[in-house]
């Protein structure tokens, strides 16, 4: 499902070239919930950008079903980009609209009618367990609330990918389990490919299949989370099981 190949990507600064991503490499199979974690200024999500060319990398190929996302033009892009929806730790939600409104969002952007856009984010509010709230407005919801908004929104054009850029930074660890059991969900349902960013290790044991760990814009150490958790191999994998607790 994605492919990244020698993925490099470089910020000038006025005292220096910032690698934030160093020649990664990764494959993410179809149906994966894939965590890619690491310390503040890992790079992991500058990488996570590169997948959707929110950043555009300096090197390398990014390859989603097949496609180089490099080769494509603008008109090209913009309908790949569809097929990959993405949810953010701040929520990024219309403060202005309300719920319904927000999930048509996306929706109205590619053309829909208004009906069928709204019979659309019906369902999904229902499949994120918000139906009751389609008429209130953002400042009325809760953080957990608000990202399930947003999770709904970013499913709105029927994505294969959903990609979570540390989407439960700022929850509470029970809110934080809700809704990463409605991502597991979402990914046996939908049969969605979920790439979650983030640094907290117990965000990876609960959801994720397989891990990538970033330090200094590489991946250090990559496998399923049965075996990097049981034996970690790199440093840093050992400093962040010591971080949350979960020596072995």
């Amino acid at each position: 499902m994605i492919r990244l190949e020698h993925i490099t990507k470089t910020f000038q600064t006025k005292e220096t070239n910032l690698h934030a991503v160093n020649d990664v490499s990764l494959t993410i199979e179809k149906g994966d919930i894939y965590g890619i974690i690491g310390f503040s200024g890992a790079g992991k999500s500058t990488l996570v950008r590169c997948i959707n060319l929110l950043e555009v990398p300096g090197k390398g190929q990014v390859l989603i079903g097949g496609t180089n996302l490099l080769e494509l033009t603008e008109e090209q892009l913009r309908k790949e980009r569809q097929k990959i929806g993405m949810i953010f730790q701040h929520f990024n939600l219309l403060s202005q609209r309300s719920v319904l409104d927000n999930v048509t969002f996306p929706l109205e952007i590619i053309g829909k009618k208004k009906s069928e856009a709204r019979g659309k984010a019906r369902e999904l509010l229902k499949l994120v367990g918000l139906e009751e709230k389609e008429n209130a407005y953002p400042a009325q919801l809760s953080g957990g609330q608000k990202q399930r908004v947003a999770i709904a929104r970013a499913l709105a054009t029927d994505p294969d990918i959903l990609l979570c850029d540390e989407a439960t930074s700022a929850l509470d660890p029970m809110t934080t389990a809700t809704i990463l059991s409605l991502l597991k969900e979402i990914n046996e349902k939908l049969g969605l490919t979920i790439v979650i960013i983030t640094h907290q290790m117990e965000v990876v044991k609960q959801i994720c299949h397989k891990v990538a760990i970033m330090e200094a814009g590489k991946v250090v150490e990559e496998g399923s989370v049965p075996t990097v958790f049981s034996n970690p191999k790199s440093e840093v994998a050992k400093n962040l099981l010591l971080t949350e607790g979960g020596q072995k």
